[in-house]
């Protein structure tokens, strides 16, 4: 008889063609499917709550399995930690009702892109923030994400030559926080003077490139490059051109899920 597990899986995406098994390069899902085959002997397959591209980390993935085998809650996780890369981690481990789908009860997702803002970025940060030497006015920035809160159709942020039914999705917050890199203490590693720029998002569902567009967009605000009020302009001709650029996949965290 099959078990639903609920699995909570965390990644460094920086070596990855990203989640989804792909012809061209090693994927996350491909080894977190080969971990558990070894348990259960055969075949499975995974249903994970999002798609993240390559390059892209997640903090907080979520994966539905369903498995023959009695393997006990923390003793799966591990054995699959045990045969998994170190840049791929189970966290958790729950057992869930049977009809539980990873993607189809999803009622939002919470994403966080990581700017670092300096002559320079310390080693151990350049794989997972985008580095801009500008300074960034998140203020401008702030009154620009106001305007991407709610449901809009977002046609104008997402990849060129996307097929979806439909392009309108909502936007349940969107967050800037900005600190001083000066102001940690890190010792003995060496600390880079600068800002560490955070952009929280959460919507009940994102188109591709969705965010990193976003933050782009955000980007040329924060830079003087547009206006704020830009945003209704960019929305209301659905214009992939009027966007701005598609931020570095390396900056990009899928933090939780929410069901």
């Amino acid at each position: 008889m099959f078990r639903t597990i609920k699995l909570i899986v965390a990644y460094d995406g920086a070596s990855y063609v990203g989640w989804q098994r792909q012809d061209n390069g090693k994927s996350i899902q491909a080894y977190v499917e080969e971990a558990i085959e070894r348990i259960e002997g055969q075949h499975v397959g995974l249903t994970s709550a999002g798609r993240t591209d390559a390059g892209v980390h997640a903090i907080g993935q979520v994966v539905s399995v369903q498995m023959h085998s009695e393997i006990g809650t923390a003793a799966l996780v591990r054995a699959l930690n045990a045969s998994l890369p170190r840049d791929i981690r189970i966290l958790q481990a729950q057992e869930a009702t049977s009809d539980f789908n990873a993607r189809r009860t999803v009622k939002s997702k919470h994403y966080q892109y990581r700017i670092i803002i300096g002559d320079s970025i310390s080693p151990f940060e350049y794989r997972y923030a985008w580095h801009v030497t500008q300074n960034l006015d998140c203020s401008a920035m702030l009154a620009a994400g106001a305007l991407l809160e709610g449901e809009h159709d977002f046609a104008a942020f997402q990849a060129a030559h996307s097929s979806v039914k439909t392009t309108l999705r909502r936007i349940l917050r969107l967050e800037i926080s900005r600190c001083s890199l000066g102001d940690r203490t890190i010792d003995p590693f060496p600390v880079v003077d600068g800002s560490l720029v955070t952009i929280d998002v959460e919507g009940t569902g994102f188109l591709r490139h969705m965010v990193r567009i976003i933050v782009g967009t955000l980007v040329d605000i924060g830079t003087g490059r547009r206006p704020p009020e830009s945003i209704k302009h960019i929305i209301q001709n659905r214009d992939r051109s009027e966007a701005g650029p598609t931020a570095p996949a390396r900056g990009l965290f899928l933090v939780r899920v929410n069901y």
